[in-house]
């Protein structure tokens, strides 16, 4: 991949950008960019919603917030983005709180969402990021079960494997009302930092081929990516993975990254959280169209 072009346009953006020291400036821009988008956030603002939110000023937009069907609540801070070209939607969402694990899983069910892409620790920099949503199993000194009343469901620990970074879960996930039964996978980023960047481009590309491998990008549903607020490292994860979908089906010079972050951006806010995180991005695509990351087998 990569040889009929040696240098990309993605590559030359961010050597031009790299060589003035341009990516708070060229972040900046692209926040100000999105402050001509007046979604509304009506359904965060509730007072029955506010204490459902993880942080105060990461809301999900109206247009594109996944709505639930069972139970009292219909909402949950998590927004679908759709990316057609590339054939993606995902589902990016806040770490769950405790009182909204039972909404959290209630969303797996309904969108019938195969994977889960956790890209935090719960506990990071001794501040809770993320409840502990499923059961850790007995092999774990945890539960093997854990049940969910106010939602009807059931989630069964099933087994883990883990690779130098990253934990992959197999989880099963029961509607205790009809009694159907599905496996979750979760794939588990053990060694992300909270505002920072993976060790490497090459260890997040290895995990985004494990992700990818598993066919869960392709399901009925769309995975659920989340970190702790659902917009930083999990916009990196769909960024990079959207980029080099669209560089592999149409060319390596068919995406303007920058655009595409934008038309993210108008389906939930704030996606990337840093100039670093996004200075990653660039990294970790032009690595992804110079080397052939995607059959790596190991972890």
């Amino acid at each position: 991949m990569g040889t009929d072009n040696p240098i990309s346009d993605v590559e030359s953006e961010f050597k031009e950008i790299d060589s003035r020291k341009g990516w708070a400036q060229f972040y900046q821009a692209i926040r100000t960019e999105c402050l001509k988008n007046d979604f509304t956030t009506l359904a965060a603002t509730k007072n029955k919603n506010k204490n459902l939110n993880r942080y105060r000023d990461v809301s999900p937009y109206d247009h594109s917030r996944i709505i639930l069907n069972r139970g009292r609540c219909d909402y949950i801070n998590a927004n679908l983005i759709k990316v057609t070209k590339a054939d993606r939607q995902y589902i990016l969402t806040q770490g769950p709180l405790q009182q909204t694990t039972g909404h959290f899983w209630l969303m797996v069910w309904e969108q019938k969402s195969r994977a889960i892409i956790m890209l935090n620790r719960t506990i990071e920099k001794n501040q809770e990021k993320c409840h502990q949503y499923w059961p850790k199993g007995r092999i774990n000194k945890g539960e093997d079960t854990l049940i969910l009343t106010d939602v009807g469901l059931q989630i069964e620990y099933i087994s883990e494997v883990q690779a130098s970074y990253y934990t992959t879960r197999t989880l099963e996930l029961k509607d205790l009302e009809s009694g159907e039964s599905r496996n979750i996978l979760q794939f588990h980023y053990t060694t992300w930092p909270d505002f920072g960047v993976p060790q490497s481009p090459t260890a997040f590309l290895r995990f985004l081929s494990a992700v990818r491998r598993s066919g869960t990008l392709e399901g009925e549903g769309p995975a659920v990516v989340h970190c702790s607020a659902g917009i930083g490292r999990s916009g990196t994860f769909c960024l990079v993975d959207s980029c080099l979908v669209l560089m592999k089906k149409y060319g390596n010079n068919s995406v303007n990254v920058k655009d595409l972050l934008l038309e993210m951006r108008r389906c939930r806010m704030g996606l990337i959280q840093t100039p670093d995180q996004l200075r990653f991005s660039y990294l970790a695509i032009i690595e992804g169209i110079t080397s052939d990351w995607d059959s790596v087998n190991d972890g």
